[in-house]
């Protein structure tokens, strides 16, 4: 059965994800395991890049940090059939580019980016709150496509 999550933006925005756990079940437990724990209240989107994605989910806020687990890449360059294709509003794990390195930060595309669907672990698609990303994908952004002004997840839970 396939899990739904309410992200709540410290302004108040929410998205609401429904999470694929037939796709990618190793990554929709981490992910949940993750939000039961409170791992990504406070944290904030680090990278925005308009008409591609927005990243979050890394508890230094630079790209770089995770939590203690990585997991299996659930994509088929990695030998995983994953029928998710990274369409707009689709969520996936951010990786190195050690296939198996994925741990607690994800992006949602804010438009269609296929050329992902081999190489990155897509888990579920936003269901409500396009808009939110919209928003979030319009703020301004500097070196690294770090927003200038932090943009905040204030919690992530199951709905």
């Amino acid at each position: 059965m396939n899990s739904i999550i309410e992200i709540t933006m410290a302004n108040g925005g929410k998205v609401e994800v429904e999470l694929d756990s037939e796709a990618a079940p190793i990554t929709v437990d981490n992910f949940l395991k993750l939000v039961d724990e409170g791992f990504y209240d406070g944290l904030t989107y680090h990278r925005i890049i308009p008409g591609f994605m927005i990243q979050g989910g890394d508890p230094d806020g630079t790209g770089m940090g995770g939590s203690s687990e990585q997991i299996t890449g659930e994509f088929a360059d990695n030998g995983w059939d994953n029928p998710i294709s990274h369409e707009r509003g689709v969520i996936s794990m951010a990786r190195s580019n050690n296939f198996n390195s994925a741990s607690s930060q994800f992006f949602i595309t804010n438009a269609d980016a296929v050329f992902l669907d081999r190489s990155y672990a897509a888990f579920g698609r936003v269901i409500s709150g396009m808009d939110v990303i919209d928003e979030i994908s319009a703020v301004q952004t500097g070196a690294n496509d770090r927003p200038k002004t932090p943009v905040v997840i204030e919690t992530i839970r199951r709905k």
